[in-house]
């Protein structure tokens, strides 16, 4: 007979919630490069409403011959000022729509743009600023190329770092976890609940065994044309007495292993994340901790789900 605690237990408290609690994100700025004025190809630029686009070039605009076809009711009016060009969407676009985009700069060069809604599949994200370069080989050019260069090589080294990192027994536990593959574990589910909200339904089970915690989450993506995906997952210490709404903001860092079935969920379709715990990540310098808080970060930096766990889920 599997060992359910009672609803009112103190032993495990879960919480899920759908709140406008958005996390941190990098700016997103990337550099292009217009091969002078018989350029064939027109760059394209992922806007979004929720936040402007700024294109920055090495010269001065000109507002007057700066100008975008289709724009009225869609953005705000082009904002040209000294060598930056403001773009502001009103709204979310579909995926077959485009807009241009011509520039027009003080030497009489004239840049097209083709204006596209952001996604957030790879290559597709809101572009926040776009650096253009005219000629490929100005000293400021080469040193955006050398910047992307070495932040390219930085990425690739923490992807290797990354995939060392969650070669560990936690990190195949979870894929068992996220398999369904449960009875292959010692964990026993301690409690199930579940949010419906506007863009997803969560299930949270959460399990309980020796010396580990795990959490299955099964989202149904409830948005009839975006994708779900996750951007981030954080756990934390939480302090006595600390609120048990999010969002939790001062607790130390702890590790885990994460492990989902793909890498977005599409519309009304359903996916599977698994977090398993480790009995080391109730442990700081200061003593053992009574609780920790688990988050969820949909792609648009929102928070979708919290759940909080209690260390005597652990057996010794």
């Amino acid at each position: 007979m599997r060992n359910i605690l009672p609803l009112r237990s103190a032993l495990l408290l879960v919480l899920i919630a759908s709140v406008a609690v958005a996390r941190g994100h990098d700016v997103n700025v990337r550099s292009v490069y217009v091969h002078g004025r018989q350029n064939e190809r027109v760059e394209q630029v992922y806007v979004t409403p929720d936040a402007a686009t700024l294109l920055r070039f090495e010269q001065p605009c000109v507002a007057a011959g700066t100008k975008m076809l289709g724009w009225e009711g869609r953005f705000e009016p082009v904002a040209c000022a000294g060598k930056n060009v403001l773009i502001a969407p009103l709204q979310h676009f579909e995926p077959q729509d485009r807009f241009i985009l011509v520039v027009l700069l003080a030497d009489g060069t004239e840049v097209p743009f083709t204006l596209l809604g952001a996604t957030r599949k790879a290559g597709e994200w809101p572009d926040q600023q776009v650096n253009v370069f005219i000629q490929p080989d100005t000293r400021e050019a080469l040193q955006a190329q050398l910047e992307e260069s070495r932040a390219r090589e930085r990425l690739l080294e923490d992807a290797a770092w990354r995939r060392y990192q969650e070669n560990t027994a936690d990190h195949a536990l979870a894929k068992l976890v996220v398999s369904g593959d449960i009875k292959q574990t010692s964990l026993v589910e301690r409690e199930r609940w579940v949010l419906k909200g506007r863009s997803a339904r969560i299930v949270a089970r959460v399990y309980g065994g020796k010396q580990k915690a795990a959490v299955l989450f099964t989202v149904t993506n409830r948005d009839s044309s975006k994708p779900w995906s996750l951007a981030e997952a954080r756990l934390r210490t939480m302090r006595p007495g600390e609120d048990q709404r999010p969002p939790f903001l001062f607790g130390e860092e702890r590790t885990f292993a994460l492990r989902a079935d793909r890498d977005e969920i599409a519309p009304g379709e359903t996916g599977a994340i698994a977090v398993v715990v480790d009995r080391n990540a109730f442990e700081t310098e200061s003593g053992l901790v009574k609780t920790l808080a688990l988050e969820l970060y949909r792609q648009d930096g929102l928070l979708d789900a919290h759940v909080i766990l209690d260390r005597r889920l652990l057996r010794e």
